[in-house]
């Protein structure tokens, strides 16, 4: 099965490669430089936000966990007795799927993920785990409609989007990743996905500036990466983390801050930033139930239920695709 799940795993990185290069050399060549979050996630920036969702001070991971265990059997039974195939969007490390995939009948499990080689060992160590279940990785952009398997055709699809990486985008953004989504999974499918909540500055200002300093090595890998993939120059030394609330935008931001002035090339392309000049390189949007509902139904999702904690940090929806496909 390990052997298989390696060989589905298929030749799209030539394309993603494209596309890095594209988004890193565009958003540097801006007057305000930011590089979208999709590229903190090679190998090594999935494995240290594994290690982020393990922090003290990092809520979102442990209380969606707490959510999804304390009502997976509910979930299960709105889902239904049909099986399912679960498509996750953004699947990293899948740890929170079993909690999905013991509560429903499930069909097949097709993970799309940016990044090829955590993909393959987390569908590995879920290949263990459920002998039985048909895995179809698919290495590629999920904020891109994909193609799914031939072999899942014939079963309703459930989508997984588990952790808020919806605020990731700007709201319009946002709304046409959902419409994405949408034309992914099809007619007739549903969609369990995560919100993170709007809470007090301070909690989530430590969320993404955790003392022991993961989340700025995860936010200054995507420096390193430039320069490993792209042939770049850029002075590691000379960057720091910065991550700040924005009232108005409901969202936390996080930026790379030159501590001096610097100049550097990326694919033989030469970029100057002064000092304390950024790269935006995430936007982390915070919902109440009402803006969340407004989003799923502007993507073409119609809310079902919601399920929440008992401190409101975190809420996960169960939505049903609106329409057929062709309204979506």
């Amino acid at each position: 099965m390990a052997t298989a799940v390696r060989d589905l795993i298929d030749a799209s990185r030539d394309t993603l490669r494209a596309q890095f290069r594209r988004d890193v050399l565009t958003g540097l060549s801006q007057p305000r430089k930011a590089i979208p979050a999709r590229w903190f996630y090679d190998h090594r920036g999935s494995e240290l936000f594994e290690e982020i969702t393990r922090l003290p001070e990092y809520y979102p991971t442990r209380t969606e966990t707490g959510i999804l265990m304390a009502h997976a059997t509910r979930i299960g039974r709105m889902v239904g007795s049909k099986h399912h195939v679960v498509v996750e969007f953004g699947a990293g490390s899948a740890t929170k799927t079993p909690l999905l995939l013991d509560a429903i009948w499930t069909a097949a499990y097709v993970p799309i993920d940016i990044s090829g080689e955590f993909l393959s060992e987390s569908c590995e160590a879920l290949a263990t785990r459920y002998p039985d279940l048909p895995i179809y990785p698919v290495e590629a952009d999920f904020s891109l409609p994909a193609t799914l398997p031939a072999e899942v055709a014939s079963h309703p699809r459930l989508g997984f989007f588990p952790g808020s990486t919806i605020g990731n985008m700007e709201p319009m953004a946002a709304a046409d990743l959902l419409r994405s989504m949408r034309r992914t999974l099809g007619a007739g499918s549903l969609l369990l996905i995560g919100f993170d909540r709007i809470k007090g500055e301070a909690e989530l200002v430590c969320a993404y500036d955790d003392a022991q300093g993961v989340t700025a090595a995860f936010n200054l890998n995507l420096a390193a990466r430039i320069n490993s993939e792209l042939g770049g120059t850029i002075p590691l030394d000379a960057l720091a983390h910065r991550a700040v609330w924005n009232d108005e935008r409901a969202r936390i931001e996080m930026h790379i801050a030159a501590k001096r002035p610097i100049e550097f090339d990326v694919c033989g392309r030469r970029f100057a930033m002064a000092a304390d000049e950024t790269i935006h390189t995430e936007n982390s949007h915070k919902y109440d139930p009402r803006s969340a509902d407004t989003l799923l139904l502007a993507g073409g999702w119609e809310p079902v239920q919601g399920f929440g904690d008992a401190d409101d940090k975190f809420m996960v929806i169960l939505a049903r695709a609106i329409g057929d496909e062709q309204t979506a």
